[in-house]
């Protein structure tokens, strides 16, 4: 596929072309109904786990949806143990934390090893419920990036939960999770409720990032071309979006392949469950944070959105857009790290100065085989990665009180 071709058909599936059709193209990806269920309903409790839903509003008027989940095993007690709040990367929701058996998946095992699990979903995702005055047509809906996620819905959500259960929170972080996991954290208001993070293809530096298909698009300036033509939601499910994916992964292209351009060579997902992976992904994201992201491998820095000098000026009564320092992050907060030596998008070069920039080093967990994908959705993460996280929190959880 050449570049211009290949242009114009991720910006039909980001839903500027919503006028063609294609004849014969399934509609079999669009079976989740957000509409008519809930992600408790739709994909926990099905799987045994009790599951109960809530929902809070940031302060900037958008209503997030979170899960609260329970074991599955009736024999561990009456008490809760400490709550761990599960943040997704991008393009994706909560139920990213459930897409495999749960003797594989994060949620469900820490749920059997009686933590009390939380599940966040950001803002514009199906499983988040929109805004107190805003519709989702409106182009000021999607007038956001990470900076927001973290500043705003990440610290609502930690706020949250640790009120509820009046208890200092852990936050698990995966991709854009953990962009917006340690940016919040560098926030004394916020990182005072925090007992420890763990953070699964940590990313606070993007500039080494060896994804093709990512520096493609970058190169292209698609971020650019996406504003110049007035497009705020990028909504890989639309009508249109689902029948150009389908019909690429039903033809020439092996979405398999697809996926290791943009994320790295995955070693242990599997395969054969892409179809069901494709039912609840991809999430909406916007535009912004498209472009917020292409600045960080742009320009190889951990700051806020990049508008220009004069309205940097304006915004931020400085001319650059301000970093966020991870100096700033407490040396008492605890932090663990997974990351891969197959990780296209988490660059071991860009792990090392993020661990570089924080006061104290975390502890961590390499694996060279491991890609993007594989820290989420591999058959032997429980082995591999999870064993070694949970170990990690227990040694920290002390039930802290909640803070002042």
């Amino acid at each position: 596929m050449t570049t211009p071709e290949f242009l114009i058909l991720l910006l039909c599936i980001i839903n500027l072309c919503p006028k063609l059709t294609y004849a014969g193209v399934s509609e079999t990806r669009r079976s989740r109904s957000p509409e008519t269920t809930s992600l408790c309903s739709h994909l926990i409790e099905p799987s045994g786990y009790p599951c109960s839903e809530h929902s809070t509003k940031t302060e900037d008027g958008y209503l997030l949806g979170l899960q609260r989940v329970s074991s599955s095993i009736g024999k561990l007690g009456g008490r809760k143990g400490q709550p761990v709040l599960l943040i997704h990367g991008l393009f994706m929701g909560g139920d990213s934390w459930f897409l495999n058996s749960p003797d594989e998946s994060l949620g469900f095992i820490l749920a059997d090893q009686g933590f009390d699990v939380w599940v966040g979903n950001v803002r514009g995702t199906h499983w988040s419920h929109g805004h107190a005055t805003l519709s989702v047509e409106d182009k000021d809906f999607w007038d956001w990036s990470w900076q927001e996620l973290a500043l705003f819905d990440l610290a609502e959500m930690i706020r949250y939960v640790n009120a509820f259960t009046n208890s200092k929170v852990f936050v698990v972080g995966h991709s854009q999770g953990t962009i917006m996991s340690l940016a919040a954290f560098t926030q004394p208001g916020i990182v005072k409720m925090v007992a420890a993070a763990a953070l699964l293809c940590p990313i606070s530096y993007l500039d080494h990032i060896t994804s093709p298909f990512v520096r493609d698009l970058v190169f292209m300036h698609l971020d650019g071309i996406m504003v110049d033509l007035g497009i705020h939601q990028l909504n890989f499910k639309s009508d249109f979006g689902t029948k150009v994916m389908d019909m690429m992964c039903d033809s020439n292209i092996d979405c398999g392949d697809l996926l290791a351009s943009i994320t790295g060579k995955n070693c242990c997902f599997n395969g054969s469950r892409v179809d069901f992976y494709l039912d609840n992904e991809p999430h909406p994201s916007s535009a912004k944070n498209l472009q917020h992201l292409f600045q960080m491998i742009r320009k190889g820095t951990f700051a806020k959105y990049d508008y220009g000098l004069i309205k940097n000026l304006k915004t931020y009564g400085q001319l650059k857009a301000p970093s966020f320092d991870l100096s700033q992050i407490p040396a008492s907060l605890p932090i663990w790290m997974g990351y891969g030596g197959n990780d296209a998008l988490a660059d071991v070069t860009d792990v090392q100065r993020t661990i570089q920039e924080l006061q104290s080093k975390p502890d961590m967990l390499y694996l060279e085989n491991y890609g993007h994908i594989d820290f989420l959705l591999s058959i032997y993460a429980k082995g591999d990665v999870y064993d070694n996280m949970i170990t990690f929190f227990r040694s920290y959880g002390n039930y802290s009180s909640a803070s002042s």
